[in-house]
């Protein structure tokens, strides 16, 4: 009897012995977990300083294809969601701002010059913001109407076939009223194919508009044209870039001599990316009109909407393309107008309106996260998200008006990542699907000195990061995944921070927006297919102070 229950006891010690060598380490036949990327980071001083205003975004001037839809402006979901992204520049433009023209419907009163806009002094009156909210029922009609609208606008884009479109006052007040209201910068995009006979810009009409401003003390910053690359195929019309500084420098002409408007901001040109004869167009324009702009600017799409596919989403190589061109740009800057700010005036993942069923799911923040990153890194100042609202896939707050996943890792961005960049390098298990960034933290939200690592995680492997500099401190963990587990989870609507749906607690109201505290340790935890920011409030970074 005794000789059994040896045998059974020795019995149960092997069994429990195997049993904790298969659940606390890996079977034979388990791929051997990736190495920890290891991270030597400087907090010393920072390598550039980017505008407060980093990261801005645009409203596409297709939603004034019918004034009618302005309206959406005025709805307080939208603009609750608008000031969470504040601060930062609204731009107003895009291929439809060629084709706008200004028809006021009420002529200039001289008098009115010196009088207040809606209110007194540059923005609305005070109560004004809450009293402009859309009816709930007008609110419905117009977001239902807004999707046949876009069937329209598609359907002009795929033939290059675009009207003329006339908008009034209204549009006006209700972009100023809007982004005075969410407390961002508006910028103006005028029509730049209104010629003469020697194909020089036409200003007349841009006149009449900047006057209406000026008598109603709005606060606007200007752009002149889209994309003048793509003037010949558009609209038939070829801008050299020497004859593009001239006009700007006209417009920055007329600017000065308006003692509202005579420090305002004119950004510029706007060109596409690099690409034959783009660079030359661009250092012909630097060339005649650096001096009229405050920032030239550029944009960029990594990919065509058209014939993209998931895979490139995850793309190390394609991410990696932004330097490329980048570096293209800044270059040509340097060479011709040394010192002169560079932003990316508009830019998302794929051009073409984006590409549906990637640009408007979580897999697009991955995109969205580099880019900010790598901009940063590389020296430029502003980045413009293509788009707040309007035609498209490649938006951050959808035709019900809700808010989509890019939309909610700008706004952790806005939160938590501050506008001096630092210097972090991988020195050991490299992965480029592991890819990392680091600023001091917004001082608005931590204490001074405190740091911010953006991760991302291309692969659905976990990853482990670690930062030896960094270890002693505690950390704030704002973890970003996909709703659904997995690679079906990267085409989701919907996304989750630290395990929980972000959702509107209602038209007025964002959740709260927490972090997961972290006691300090040597290695942070990044899930596969994540985005993360882990705030180190204890850094105590020389940059940061």
């Amino acid at each position: 009897m005794k000789l059994k229950l040896k045998l059974l006891f020795l019995f149960l010690v092997l069994s429990l012995q195997k049993d904790t060598c298969v659940s606390g380490g890996r079977r034979p036949s388990d791929p051997s977990p990736p190495a920890p990327v290891r991270l030597d980071a400087d907090l010393s001083a920072p390598v550039h300083r980017v505008d407060p205003r980093f990261l801005s975004v645009t409203i596409d001037a297709s939603l004034a294809s019918e004034e009618r839809f302005m309206s959406l402006l005025s709805s307080s979901k939208i603009r609750t969601l608008a000031s969470a992204l504040s601060p930062g520049f609204m731009r107003f433009g895009g291929t439809r701002q060629d084709f706008m023209v200004f028809r006021p419907r009420r002529p200039l009163d001289p008098l009115q010059r010196e009088g207040p806009g809606p209110g007194p002094g540059p923005g609305p009156g005070p109560g004004s913001c809450d009293e402009a909210d859309l009816p709930w029922w007008l609110e419905e009609r117009l977001k239902d109407d807004w999707r046949r609208q876009e069937l329209v606008l598609m359907k002009e884009d795929l033939q290059r076939k675009y009207k003329r479109v006339h908008f009034t006052e209204r549009t006006v007040d209700l972009l100023h009223s809007f982004t005075s209201c969410s407390g961002l910068d508006l910028v103006f995009g005028l029509n730049a194919l209104l010629r003469t006979s020697d194909n020089s810009w036409n200003s007349s009409n841009a006149l009449k508009l900047i006057q209406y401003c000026e008598s109603r003390r709005y606060r606007t910053s200007w752009e002149l044209g889209n994309e003048p690359n793509s003037f010949e195929k558009k609209a038939g019309i070829r801008v050299d870039g020497n004859q593009l500084g001239v006009d700007f420098s006209h417009l920055r002409r007329i600017l000065s001599d308006s003692e509202f408007f005579r420090d305002a901001g004119l950004y510029g040109p706007d060109v596409g990316q690099p690409r034959d004869h783009h660079t030359d167009l661009l250092e012909g324009f630097l060339q005649s009109g650096a001096e009229a702009v405050n920032a030239c600017t550029w944009h960029h799409y990594y990919v065509n909407g058209r014939d993209t596919s998931l895979d490139d989403f995850l793309d190390p190589d394609v991410l990696d393309t932004l330097a490329l061109k980048t570096k293209q740009v800044l270059q040509t800057v340097q060479q011709v107008s040394p010192g002169k700010s560079v932003w990316l005036g508009e830019t998302s993942s794929a051009y073409g309106g984006g590409a549906l069923g990637l640009s408007d799911t979580f897999v697009a923040g991955f995109m969205w996260l580099d880019k900010l990153g790598l901009a940063a890194r590389l020296g430029l100042d502003v980045v413009m998200r293509q788009v707040f609202i309007g035609s498209g896939s490649y938006h951050l707050v959808d035709n019900n008006l809700d808010p989509l996943p890019d939309y909610w890792l700008s706004v952790l961005y806005k939160r938590l990542v501050g506008p001096e960049v630092l210097n972090v390098q991988e020195v050991s298990g490299p992965d480029k699907r592991v890819r990392v960034y680091l600023h001091c933290t917004n001082k608005k939200s931590y204490r001074s000195g405190a740091v911010t690592l953006m991760s991302l995680n291309l692969s659905p492997t976990p990853a482990t990061v670690s930062v030896p500099v960094l270890a002693s401190s505690s950390v704030d963990a704002f973890v970003l995944e996909s709703d659904q587990p997995g690679e079906d989870g990267l085409t989701s609507r919907s996304v989750k921070l630290n395990g929980d749906v972000l959702k509107m607690v209602d038209d007025k109201t964002l959740p709260d927006l927490r972090g997961r505290r972290l006691p300090p340790h040597q290695h942070l935890q990044l899930p596969g297919f994540s985005l993360a920011f882990f705030v180190h409030p204890d850094a105590g970074a020389a940059a940061c102070r």
